[in-house]
C-alpha cells in the first residue's frame, strides 16, 4: 500500500466547540475547509499529518483508547502557553523513563492528547 496523505477523523458532540479548540485554544493552522453550517469540515496541520473536525455526534464519545499525539520543540513553554489559555492540564510536562518529556491534556469531548518533547539526545533524533 502507498499511503499519499493522512488524517485523524473526529466526529464531536459539539464541533463548534471543538474548531474553537483546535483552531483558536491550540492555535493549529487550518489546512482546508469544505462544506457550510455547523457541521462544516476543517482540517487542521498537525505537523506531518492532518486532524479533520466534520459532522456531530450525538454525545461525547471518544473511544477510551484513541490519544494524539503531538509534538513539539518546548513542552514546558507550551505548557505555560496553554495553561494562560485556559487549557486544563491533565498531567503537568514530565521526563518519562523512555526519555521524552510529556503533558497530557484533553480537547472538548475527553479526547486525550499527549504534548511531547523530543530532547536534543534522544534515540528519535539519532540519524546514523
Amino acid at each position: 500500500m502507498h499511503v499519499l496523505s493522512s488524517r485523524i477523523l473526529l466526529r464531536p458532540a459539539d464541533p463548534e466547540r471543538s474548531r474553537r479548540f483546535y483552531g483558536e485554544t491550540l492555535g493549529l493552522a487550518v489546512h482546508r475547509e469544505f462544506g457550510t453550517g455547523p457541521q462544516r469540515g476543517t482540517v487542521y496541520f498537525l505537523g506531518g499529518g492532518f486532524l479533520e473536525v466534520s459532522g456531530c455526534a450525538d454525545a461525547p464519545s471518544p473511544s477510551p483508547e484513541l490519544r494524539l499525539w503531538l509534538q513539539v520543540a518546548d513542552v514546558r513553554a507550551v505548557h505555560e502557553e496553554l495553561r494562560g489559555r485556559g487549557v486544563e492540564v491533565l498531567r503537568e510536562p514530565v521526563t518519562e523513563p523512555w526519555g521524552l518529556v510529556e503533558m497530557w491534556i484533553a480537547d472538548p469531548d475527553g479526547v486525550r492528547i499527549a504534548v511531547v518533547e523530543v530532547p536534543e539526545d534522544h534515540p528519535l533524533r539519532y540519524r546514523p
